[in-house]
């Protein structure tokens, strides 16, 4: 007989989701009320004045998609692209090619600029194809790459678009409450993320953003968008001004409670110290990871401080080391992604799992298991280098 079910306690600290705050749990607990209710358009209005701050823009049409982050790139791409469109996709790991692919199913016509995985964006790269391809009509990249822990410059991508007459899309799922994002003084024109990672949030719903001129190419498509649930001009009759709001789509109304209180929670924190704290945590787990002689792969100044890929030790079993840590300690880190599978661990310090206490319980766990397993490691030094990055 099937029972009820109550999932362990866990840490988790991979690509996500993150640790959920026990605020952001109480606030999905609240009465249930409908997604037309008075209340609730108040609470909905709160909720997009607060990602508006968070993505530190003045865009109307700013909202969070009913569905994970993956909606919200569909979202960004199947109201932007029509067929024909030239598109220039950067890929430098997973996050990208999935770009890419929505690229060719929307039938553009799709130019790639690669990079290795591990590496940021290269600039001239993208620089050289906008001069190549004069009829492109977008640019899309990932700001922070989930598969490879690699952040590129996204203001200076912005602004090769932005001088070659190209909209952007742009990938912030997994910098969004992490890192810097700064959708108006970049000139982003289209953006998207998700609440299971720096916003301390459940998954299953993706904040986006438009920008006026997005807006304009949307409103002057010569097809109507391919995706019915997706199209922005229907979904903002729903998420739009005023109080009479036309209903689209019943809404996940306690995931919002959830996203209410998050952004509350980072808002209390303040964006910069939110970014400050994110750093400081990476530099201490980078402390102990390096003193225990492991080393990134990504480069120091290219690296997500949220997002950690720890080059995997010669020998080692990563699936063994993993579940060990699952089975012994109930801490969850992430294997690597195509390019990178068998290769790194992805460590996540994302939101509410990003702390002094998490960092100092992963390099504890982590050395008692290669303990355990024999592997040659220096032993009894992590937690006294990360220790000294706090201690600063």
């Amino acid at each position: 007989m099937i029972t009820s079910f109550y999932p362990p306690v866990r840490t988790l600290m991979g690509p996500g989701p993150s640790d959920v705050s026990p605020r952001v749990l109480s606030a999905m607990a609240r009465n249930t009320i409908g997604h037309l209710d008075p209340e609730f358009v108040r609470m909905m209005d709160e909720v997009k004045l607060m990602l508006k701050q968070a993505f530190k823009t003045s865009n109307e049409l700013t909202m969070p998609i009913s569905a994970p982050g993956s909606a919200g790139m569909e979202c960004c791409f199947v109201n932007l692209i029509e067929k024909g469109d030239k598109v220039i996709v950067c890929q430098n790991g997973v996050f990208g090619g999935r770009m890419a692919e929505n690229v060719t199913r929307l039938g553009g016509k799709l130019v790639l600029v690669e990079d290795s995985w591990g590496s940021a964006v290269t600039v001239s790269k993208v620089e050289q194809a906008v001069q190549n391809h004069p009829d492109a009509k977008i640019l899309a990249f990932v700001h922070a790459e989930t598969s490879t822990g690699a952040r590129s410059d996204a203001k200076a991508l912005c602004g090769i678009a932005a001088n070659a007459g190209l909209l952007t899309i742009v990938d912030a799922v997994t910098s969004l409450g992490g890192i810097e994002v700064d959708v108006d003084g970049w000139g982003v024109d289209a953006i998207y993320s998700g609440t299971q990672k720096c916003l301390s949030c459940t998954p299953g719903i993706s904040p986006v953003s438009f920008s006026d001129k997005a807006v304009e190419k949307i409103k002057n498509r010569v097809e109507p968008v391919p995706s019915w649930f997706l199209d922005t001009n229907l979904v903002m009759g729903y998420w739009g001004a005023g109080a009479k709001r036309a209903y689209h789509h019943t809404a996940p109304v306690n995931a919002l409670y959830a996203l209410h209180e998050s952004l509350v929670m980072l808002l209390e924190e303040g964006l910069d110290d939110a970014w400050a704290r994110h750093r400081l945590n990476h530099n201490a787990l980078a402390a102990g990871v390096e003193a225990m002689g492991m080393s990134f792969v990504v480069d120091a100044d290219d690296r997500l401080p949220q997002l950690n890929s720890i080059t995997i030790p010669d020998g080692v079993d990563e699936a063994k080391v993993r579940g060990l840590l699952l089975q012994n300690y109930s801490l969850e880190i992430g294997a690597g992604l195509g390019a990178l599978a068998g290769k790194v661990w992805r460590v996540g310090l994302m939101g509410e799992s990003s702390t002094r206490r998490n960092v100092l319980y992963f390099l504890n766990a982590l050395e008692n298991t290669f303990s355990e397993l024999g592997v040659d490691m220096n032993y009894g030094v992590a937690n006294k280098a990360a220790l000294s990055i706090y201690q600063q």
